[in-house]
């Protein structure tokens, strides 16, 4: 079997699909992760916060009677280390160990050496530094006391702070350079600012819950990126072997060998593009079939008048020109054998015109009912002269068409001289023309001949087949009658078709638009 070289490509379309397929994959789990992480970060960020001004709160009512604090409400969060009703209730417990032995006290009376202990205590409990500053910003407990500055006014979370507003903020602000997140809380009693809780927690539990996160989607993504390989690279193959297939194949067609059938497996674009390159297949072998008959059906319509004049002219040189009555006779044949090569010529023309679109037609309003009734008149002596009755049925008034009078007229004598030909005699030829208002004209040629084998039907139409080749040669016919007739009506844009059924005769249709 012949096939062109296939050069291996780098790039070859099953390369390019696999990584195609990969790059959608790459593009998708790298969107979703960096979506996800960021929506899970700042979740577990805002969680954080609100445990922080949960912990400020009870902090400032556990340390300092008659505390009131500002900020935002706090939502309960599902988190990773806690959830804030379980720390409140731990809190409270926690303060009513510690609260101190009297109450109406101020900030300033309070014992620092109790709020120290206090605030070492709850931090401890926490993890989280607690510093609890006056209304001038000077902290009065650090529960680092190693650790502690003396002013943090300059803090813009202390400022803030001191001017009744709740402020957070993530930095490395803590000396021992661990990201933390720190909140500033202003402290109120009785609605006069009396100071602020300033916490500190680091964000090692997040950081750490993040980074698991990571880690997992990291992992989850090369998992994906290996079996979306592997998926990919199979489907590509189930792509790409089809289309090699059918690469072979196309080679082979160019190649010249037009017995090329590649297999159909799916009902997908790539089956019915396999479908249709075995159907193209098909119609190029019929097309070089039909190439084939039709140079030895021209070859051998040429040859028959040419021997005959050949025969005639050689009988002429041999001494026959002397004789008036044989003389006459051979140039009969002579003329009647070059007229015939030139109807030949002149059909294949107009076929050759028509397969190239190249026919000249002068259109024009035609009455197609006068046109048929003129042009059945004329062969009524023919088919007279055979014993058959040739009869139009027509409707009242015209009925006009937009079309060539001359190559309509040349379609109807084809269609009446072949069904005058196939006809018994004592038959009817019948031409009936009828449509307009709104409908196609529509013209139809019956006869009452021997019919039309069903196995030869099909092949009606093609250029000098004859379904009796014997009984079509003796009428002188060339079996391009019917072929002329169809490229003719399509040029006009209509439509022409039989119907037969062996020994009843055999019905033409050919349609027109209506003008």
């Amino acid at each position: 079997m012949f096939s062109l070289p296939l050069t291996p490509l780098r790039t070859s379309i099953r390369t390019r699909l696999t990584f195609s397929h990969l790059a959608v994959i790459i593009v998708a789990m790298s969107l979703s992760g960096f979506l996800l992480l960021s929506l899970l970060e700042r979740y577990f960020l805002q969680a954080m916060e609100d445990s922080l001004v949960a912990q400020a709160r009870i902090t400032a009512q556990a340390l300092i009677p008659g505390a009131m604090t500002e900020g935002p409400p706090v939502e309960a969060r599902a988190s990773a280390f806690n959830t804030l009703q379980q720390q409140s209730s731990n809190l409270s417990l926690q303060a009513q160990n510690i609260a101190p032995p009297a109450e109406g006290l101020s900030l300033g009376d309070l014992d620092l050496t109790y709020l120290a202990n206090a605030s070492l205590q709850l931090s401890s409990q926490l993890e989280t530094r607690i510093r609890i500053l006056d209304a001038q910003g000077t902290v009065l407990v650090d529960s680092r006391q190693e650790e502690q500055s003396p002013n943090l006014r300059g803090d813009p979370l202390v400022g803030q702070a001191l001017e009744g507003r709740y402020a957070s903020r993530i930095d490395q602000g803590d000396p021992a350079h661990e990201t933390a997140m720190h909140l500033a809380l202003p402290v109120l009693v009785e609605g006069r600012l009396v100071g602020v809780v300033y916490l500190s927690q680091p964000l090692r539990d997040v950081t750490a819950v993040l980074h698991d996160l990571r880690t997992r989607w990291l992992l989850s993504t090369a998992i994906a990126l290996l079996l979306s390989g592997a998926v990919g690279w199979l489907l590509s193959r189930a792509i790409a072997s089809p289309l090699r297939r059918l690469t072979a194949a196309a080679g082979a067609v160019a190649g010249g060998q037009l017995d090329q059938q590649v297999p159909v497996h799916s009902r997908d674009e790539l089956g019915r593009l396999s479908q249709t390159f075995n159907e193209m297949t098909a119609r190029l072998r019929a097309a070089r079939q039909m190439q084939v008959d039709f140079v030895a059906n021209v070859s051998h319509e040429l040859r028959t008048p040419l021997t005959a004049i050949k025969g005639s002219v050689e009988t002429l040189r041999d001494g026959a020109v002397d004789d008036p009555q044989v003389r006459d006779r051979f140039l009969e044949t002579v003329e009647g054998e070059t007229d015939r090569l030139i109807r030949l010529v002149n059909d294949l023309l107009i076929l050759s015109r028509a397969d190239s679109e190249a026919l000249n037609l002068k259109r024009d309003r035609v009455d197609l009912a006068q046109l048929v009734r003129a042009t059945a008149k004329r062969l009524a002596p023919q088919a007279e002269a055979r014993g058959l009755v040739c009869r139009v049925e027509t409707g009242p008034g015209s009925l006009l068409v937009w079309a060539d009078a001359d190559r309509i007229e040349q379609v109807v004598v084809n269609l009446v001289d072949n069904a005058i030909k196939y006809s018994r005699p004592g038959g009817t030829v019948t031409v009936r023309v009828d449509g307009g208002h709104g409908q196609p004209a529509r013209v139809q040629v019956q006869d009452e001949g021997v019919g039309i084998p069903a196995e030869d039907l099909a092949r009606i139409g093609q250029r000098f087949y004859r379904a009796d080749k014997a009984r079509s040669r003796a009428e002188g016919g060339s079996g391009l009658g019917l072929a002329i007739a169809q490229a003719l009506v399509r040029a006009h844009s209509g439509q022409l078709w039989l119907e037969s059924q062996e020994g009843q005769g055999t019905l033409v249709t050919f349609t027109l638009p209506s003008s």
